[in-house]
């Protein structure tokens, strides 16, 4: 009875999944909850880190989304496909700027999110032990997704002297028998680098030699770029490749979670398997707010890309100060530097930066080893904030950091 009795009062022990000891939390998770704690504390933290745009939508987009939730109709569950004007404001979008056609009914998928895609994805095409080649730098999920999914993360290099360009001779070189999905990202995130038509014409060419589905992540191409570019674009590609695409960036719509995922039916469809496993569709009244910023006129881009330009001053101050160099031709969302010599690494000195002037910048290394040497400044932040920062570290109180 007694030993019964021992035995019920024992704690249990419920393990978590082998997987979750094989990636970590997301690095801006962490960071932004210190600088929680640090703001609690009631240090005035500036933050130039996460690519969290700090505008608004067009006003047209919240007029549309409260219009429409005041419909007694539009709170019910929706079609895991999204409502067809989403879907047809998605290839209305992509004929006019990418002249790419799509049909609405079977080649794009809405998502809540193009982060929820790069899962969906990996989920739905790889296998356990399946390699999937990941850029480094490149955006972290592209590796923790694949791990999570029982797939093997393989990096490929991205260099400054290649022009962050993949090396696909390299690549093919060193063996791809193994691998399913190749993530590309164009433009480039965090370095700005722009693709080429050439470029994706290679990467599609690469990708049917080998079998290799080819999935370029594109929120960034109408940030600070006018050359928009859709790896579908491309003769050849709707056999191989997946494009996602997002209103995060081009449109202010971060927190209201809108992206897709584009490609021929049968990728879609598969897709779809998963996806409708895993949520119960996107609110009505948001998709029907996202079809209208989808037809924003050529001057919405004109007038967000102008506030972006005068922050991107203020930022490449904050580069000359810190003694860093720069290509001034990157697009998208951030300014990628590199540190001088004299700096030991990107975290010491984004660290340093952080502690003692309390002005948080990315440093480069979250992107990957190549990213090492490199720090990533966010044009999310008001002038007003960057000359903030900017002040902060040309004080006479900053300390060096080496």
């Amino acid at each position: 009875m007694r030993l019964r009795k021992m035995k019920l009062m024992e704690k249990p022990v419920i393990k978590a999944a082998r997987r979750t000891g094989l990636v970590n939390e997301y690095y801006f998770s962490t960071k932004l909850a210190e600088i929680a704690r640090m703001r609690q504390q009631g240090l005035d933290v500036i933050s130039l880190g996460i690519g969290s745009p700090d505008m608004p939508p067009a006003a047209i987009v919240i007029e549309e989304l409260c219009r429409n939730a005041s419909g007694i109709g539009n709170h019910g569950y929706q079609s895991y496909r999204g409502i067809p004007a989403l879907r047809g404001a998605f290839a209305a979008w992509y004929l006019k700027y990418f002249g790419v056609t799509l049909d609405p009914e079977t080649e794009i998928l809405p998502l809540i999110g193009s982060k929820e895609g790069i899962m969906h994805i990996s989920m739905a095409f790889l296998d356990p032990g399946d390699e999937v080649l990941v850029p480094d730098p490149g955006y972290p999920t592209y590796n923790a997704a694949t791990t999570l999914a029982g797939g093997i993360a393989r990096v490929y290099d991205l260099k400054e002297g290649n022009g962050w360009l993949p090396d696909l001779e390299s690549i093919e070189a060193s063996g791809v028998e193994k691998v399913k999905i190749m993530w590309i990202n164009y433009p480039h995130m965090p370095t700005g680098a722009r693709a080429t038509p050439e470029l994706f014409q290679h990467l599609v060419d690469f990708a049917c030699r080998h079998s290799i589905l080819l999935c370029n992540d594109n929120p960034y191409s109408f940030i600070l770029n006018s050359d928009h570019l859709s790896l579908l674009s491309v003769p050849g590609a709707r056999d191989v490749a997946l494009e996602l695409n997002s209103l995060s960036k081009s449109h202010n719509m971060a927190g209201w979670r809108v992206g897709m995922v584009a490609g021929n039916s049968g990728f879609i469809n598969e897709i779809l398997k998963v996806k409708s496993n895993m949520d119960s569709g996107m609110f009505q009244p948001l998709q029907a707010a996202a079809a209208k910023a989808l037809s924003a006129p050529d001057e919405w881009y004109e007038q967000l890309n102008e506030v972006y330009r005068r922050r991107r001053n203020f930022a490449a101050e904050i580069m000359n100060a810190l003694s860093c160099t720069f290509d001034p031709k990157q697009a998208g969302l951030f300014l990628w530097g590199r540190i001088p010599a004299d700096c030991f690494d990107s975290i010491a000195l984004t660290e340093e930066l952080l502690q003692k002037n309390h002005v948080f910048i990315t440093p480069g290394s979250v992107f990957g080893d190549n990213g090492r040497r490199f720090i990533r400044i966010s044009l999310c932040a008001t002038e007003e904030l960057l000359k903030e920062a900017l002040k902060r570290i040309t004080s006479d109180n900053h300390t060096e950091v080496i």
